[in-house]
């Protein structure tokens, strides 16, 4: 009788019992191919007094593609306001992980424009927030917050086509 009771408080706790969490393991890198990302802002400011150099509001909502390359590499301009010209001045995106710094310039807009993202990644799509603060050499400062997410979504498109 006791072997018994001792199989039903087993049985019960084994179907009592949920199975563990299934952790999904890091990406190493990102998938190459083309991204589509969602952009939307969250908080926008001017921080010297003038108006923004910058027609952002909060609530906007903005979708780009830009490429992976082959060795992991996202172009910078997915994270560019229309017209921008950026490029990454430090970057790292490893194990799940991602930390960009970037460098925009803007024409007829003398200074710097500073976007920086940090977020978290799987093989095959990242999410996060981009910060941009500007230091113009005019009035026209402003500090921008936006939540990012994007999909891979296809190869990238052969060089010289127009993108979307």
């Amino acid at each position: 009788m006791r072997k018994w009771g001792i199989v039903a408080v087993g049985m019960l706790a084994a179907c009592s019992s949920e199975a563990p969490p299934v952790e999904v393991e890091a990406a190493k890198a990102l998938m190459p191919g083309e991204y589509a990302m969602t952009s939307t802002i969250t908080a926008f400011r001017s921080t010297d007094g003038a108006t923004p150099a910058s027609k952002a509001k909060v609530g906007d909502v903005a979708v780009t593609k830009a490429c992976v390359a082959a060795d992991g590499a996202l172009d910078p301009a997915i994270f560019a306001e229309v017209g921008d010209t950026c490029k990454a001045t430090n970057s790292y995106i490893s194990d799940g992980r991602m930390s960009l710094q970037l460098s925009c310039s803007r024409p007829n807009t003398p200074g710097q424009i500073m976007p920086g993202v940090d977020g978290k990644f799987t093989a095959d799509q990242f999410e996060g927030t981009a910060t941009t603060t500007t230091y113009l050499t005019g009035p026209g400062d402003y500090a921008l917050t936006r939540t990012i997410s994007a999909k891979r979504v296809g190869d990238c498109p052969p060089a010289g086509t127009a993108k979307s």
